[in-house]
């Protein structure tokens, strides 16, 4: 732990979108390597010539700082490592990284979702490939354009000991990007992976018109759903109350820049599902299957979820999904 708790020298972002780009930026400070890992060469010759992630980010420069590369390898020199790829990449990842980071080096997770097939949280895949390492999980309400540019945002930061989420938190936190350190790594995933979900719940309504009250009820009760599985599944009711939970639920559903409410905005709106992601990567949709049959496995009912899931299967079109929620029976709150 001696080494860890040096300042870092050297931070590599592996994930050139939006978000790795914006984390490599709050990481960038005078006198510290920032190394902006992309897998495509002739993007990372852009980064490099351009010094602005124009596919991603336009607009805002690269700090002086963060240095593109393309070379995995390069990972070797990092005091930090922060994966920010979809969950979905993660594993090809992590394996592709066995050898490369160096003992004792923690790898922060920068993705929220459930990997299909496995059901397993980011931290459990990147414990298979990379066991031993100390691993963390970064998560809250975040926009990549709002760090970009400096604007106050809060976030959690979950490790597996109290001393090393402290030191991250310290490590990576800046004057406008203030991280919150805790120890609930599963509170923090699953948090983050649920309420992506719900996302696209609030923007199916938002899509079709039901009306600002209908997006709070979801909200109010997309959480209680939440807190229930999580619970259930071993999280601190606290870790949900806070940023990863209630406050990146609150973020993620009522807002545009959401991937998963533009999803879900472009299907409530009447788009198919291969149009209405607009090209963009929404977890939300590859974790909703996943997220109801955990939920099933411990007993807990999510009827939000179930009909998303329904949704994005073919199961139930909008109109049904709406219909068979509002047609549950009455019961007491809770």
């Amino acid at each position: 732990m001696t080494a860890k708790l040096q300042a870092p020298r050297s931070i590599a972002v592996l994930g050139a979108g939006a978000w790795g780009t914006a984390l490599a930026n709050a990481a960038a400070r005078p006198g510290r390597e920032v190394l902006l890992w992309a897998r495509d060469a002739e993007h990372v010759a852009e980064l490099a010539r351009d010094r602005e992630n124009r596919r991603r980010l336009p607009g805002i420069a690269l700090a002086p700082g963060v240095q593109p590369e393309s070379d995995l390898a390069a990972v070797a020199r990092a005091d930090i490592v922060l994966a920010v790829v979809p969950t979905q990449a993660l594993r090809d990842l992590g394996q592709k990284l066995a050898g490369l980071v160096r003992p004792g080096v923690p790898v922060v997770l920068c993705a929220k979702g459930i990997e299909h097939g496995t059901r397993h949280l980011v931290s459990a895949i990147i414990g298979e490939c990379l066991p031993g390492q100390p691993v963390a999980v970064l998560s809250g309400p975040s926009f990549a354009e709002d760090v970009a540019k400096g604007l106050p945002t809060a976030v959690t930061l979950a490790a597996e000991t109290q001393e090393l989420a402290s030191w991250l938190a310290g490590a990576l936190g800046t004057p406008t990007l203030r991280l919150y350190h805790s120890t609930d790594i599963r509170g923090v995933e699953l948090g983050g992976a649920a309420k992506n979900v719900l996302a696209i719940a609030c923007g199916i309504a938002a899509g079709r018109g039901l009306g600002a009250s209908a997006g709070a009820a979801l909200i109010a009760r997309g959480f209680s759903e939440l807190a229930r599985f999580a619970v259930a599944s071993g999280a601190r009711p606290e870790t949900l109350m806070g940023l990863s939970g209630l406050g990146d639920l609150v973020l993620t559903c009522s807002s545009v820049q959401s991937r998963n409410y533009s999803l879900g905005f472009a299907l409530g709106r009447g788009e198919t599902l291969a149009d209405a992601s607009h090209g963009k990567l929404a977890e939300g949709a590859f974790t909703a299957p996943v997220l109801v049959d955990m939920a099933d496995a411990v007993g807990v009912d999510m009827p939000i979820a179930r009909s998303v899931a329904a949704i994005l299967s073919g199961a139930l079109n909008v109109e049904d999904a709406i219909g068979v929620l509002l047609a549950r029976p009455q019961k007491a709150e809770g």
